[in-house]
């Protein structure tokens, strides 16, 4: 049985991640927001389950979540970051204050977790930590840099405190989620049979939290997707765009 702690789980992916883990016997942290939602499990999972109201953007908020979990279950085995804010405009029209808002939920949001984490996991001398990206993150999209940018940064973040924490037996890695239909996309001018069900990927991405891998997928499809983007970044964000762009002009 693992702890399992997740920042961004009351709706959408993270909720079933959250889910499938505490169906596998896992227990699980969830740290968010917002509970309406996530609240309704408590009766069935009443010693596994627990959640605490945290904003990603509030150190303080996010370091109490972390040790009344640790002090309810034990050691953090895995950590993710998946709480999202996205937004859906071009440059033009997105100020400084956006970017800093998006990047302070997604990237600094996973540096304060990771932070407040690592302490606990190098004294174990184990322990994962998983950032939830985008494949915008790589490859650039129309009409959403703040959000790509701060997928972006992640990886980048990802790669680097994987070599950092090498000795320390712990590891980093980055899921990558297709387009979902999820709040954070309802935004988005795109067809919605274009977007994948988040019932089905939350819990995919859950049976593969303890991959290997460095990219976690939900699918076979999905990974090969992404060999494609990281190969042929450019190439793969222009091609989506235009696709993006007939099927709302049709």
């Amino acid at each position: 049985m693992s702890n399992i702690l997740i920042v961004g789980a009351n709706r959408g992916i993270g909720y079933y991640m959250a889910i499938r883990l505490l169906e596998k016997g896992n227990n699980v942290t969830v740290l968010d927001i917002q509970d309406d939602h996530i609240s309704e499990l408590k009766k069935r999972y009443q010693n596994s389950l627990l959640i605490i109201r945290s904003d990603a953007t509030d150190e303080d908020s996010l370091s109490e979540g972390v040790k009344k979990s640790i002090k309810e279950f034990g050691n953090v085995d895995i950590a993710i970051h998946n709480a999202c804010l996205c937004t859906f405009a071009n440059e033009q029209d997105t100020g400084y204050e956006v970017y800093k808002k998006v990047m302070d939920v997604n990237y600094f949001g996973a540096l304060r977790l990771s932070k407040l984490i690592l302490p606990f996991m190098r004294e174990k001398k184990e322990g994962r930590i998983i950032f939830t990206s985008s494949g915008v993150g790589v490859t650039g999209f129309g009409n959403i840099s703040p959000y790509a940018s701060s997928k972006g940064a992640i990886e980048s973040l990802a790669k680097c405190l994987e070599i950092e924490n090498q000795d320390y037996g712990i590891t980093f890695h980055i899921m990558h989620p297709p387009l979902t239909n999820t709040a954070s996309s309802s935004e988005l001018p795109v067809p919605k049979e274009f977007m994948a069900n988040a019932e089905k990927i939350g819990k995919g991405l859950a049976d593969h939290v303890w991959s290997k891998k460095f990219v976690i997928c939900h699918s076979f499809s999905q990974s090969l997707q992404m060999k494609l983007c990281y190969c042929y970044p450019l190439c793969m964000g222009k091609m989506m765009w235009k696709m993006t762009q007939r099927a709302i002009r049709r």
